[in-house]
């Protein structure tokens, strides 16, 4: 099953995914002021970023949302790093968020799971409920492919709407209660689900009470680096064994970013991924 892959990759290499939310501007200045197109300057900074990390790391996720803010342009891009990190025997998260009724949610499962934009993984918001969610389940029977479901989010807004109570017990408890209840059907030979959940670094009282509740969970976790998350933070949560992978986007694609504009951005990229991975490897000893 892709879970039982993803987790053997968070073990042998580490829990890091590397989350490719590209920006123009993040773009060293040589990439840049070239000639190419913006789908070239973009696929080939990604492809520098996956070419001296991929022995580091477990995962990449790319978030649609940065490609699609440059046209078809930006989305071939999209494609063609999705296609690569195939091709080097990756793993890949599209981070899609999706979440709508089951005739719509389908052709998501389409769109994102076969052809043109084809992922390991995809991301998807359960608040419209079963119905958003289960027609992506067909995917998960064959064992190839995995959701993670957003359950508590890293960012500040989250509080609006994930902490009102419902019988006594946060919006994001029960939105967990279901992760692991739809989960079930999904749990591979190394005791995790293909339907895994999203819950942010930022909270981690209340990771643990939702990882205490959802044993057989495999969480893709943001909120590390730029967003305040530490490896300290990970400690606790990790303390029976690698139970997610840890996202970083900011805090690694953009380490060049004041000290090179130049080919050797790389190296800047490669070094804070080695530094993050060493932040989780301290905390777990």
């Amino acid at each position: 099953m892709i879970i039982d892959r993803l987790y053997r990759e968070a073990v042998e290499k580490s829990p890091i995914c590397v989350g490719l939310d590209t920006k123009l501007e993040y773009l060293p200045k040589y990439l840049l002021e070239s000639d190419k197109s913006i789908e070239e300057k973009i696929f080939e900074f990604n492809k520098q970023i996956i070419d001296n990390t991929f022995d580091l790391v477990a995962c990449y996720k790319v978030q649609i949302a940065f490609y699609e803010s440059l046209g078809l342009e930006g989305l071939k891009a999209y494609s063609r790093t999705l296609k690569y990190i195939k091709e080097k025997g990756k793993i890949s998260i599209a981070d899609i968020k999706r979440g709508d009724i089951s005739s719509t949610a389908e052709a998501y499962g389409k769109a994102h799971f076969q052809g043109d934009f084809e992922a390991d993984f995809i991301t998807i918001n359960p608040y419209m409920g079963i119905d958003s969610v289960s027609p992506y389940f067909e995917y998960m029977d064959n064992e190839e492919k995995g959701i993670f479901m957003l359950i508590r989010t890293s960012n500040k807004g989250s509080e609006d709407f994930q902490e009102l109570l419902i019988e006594d017990k946060p919006v994001f408890m029960k939105v967990a209660e279901k992760a692991n209840k739809w989960g079930k059907s999904f749990i591979g030979k190394e005791g995790f689900s293909s339907l895994g959940g999203v819950v942010g670094l930022t909270y981690p009282e209340e990771f643990l009470q939702i990882k205490n509740n959802n044993p057989n969970t495999f969480f893709l976790i943001p909120g590390y680096g730029a967003q305040g998350g530490k490896g300290e933070d990970i400690k606790e949560i990790f303390k029976d064994g690698i139970c997610g992978v840890i996202n970083s986007s900011r805090g690694i694609i953009t380490a060049h970013k004041g000290k090179t504009e130049d080919k050797s951005f790389v190296n800047f990229i490669r070094q804070n991924t080695l530094n993050m991975k060493e932040d989780i490897e301290n905390w777990q000893r």
